[in-house]
């Protein structure tokens, strides 16, 4: 990735890095555990963005 990004390329980023987070606890909690994990994660060297 370059040092020089334009806005665009900078706000996808953005995005992704909020994306890939864990889910709350309290969905965990609401839901009774059907839902566990987030499974839309992704792993910074094991899966690409395709940027």
């Amino acid at each position: 990735m370059s040092s020089h990004k334009t806005f665009r390329i900078k706000q996808f980023l953005a995005k992704k890095q909020k994306q890939n987070r864990p889910i709350p606890q309290w969905i965990w909690m609401k839901t009774g555990n059907k839902i566990r994990y987030n499974s839309k994660r992704r792993h910074w060297r094991r899966t690409k963005l395709g940027l």
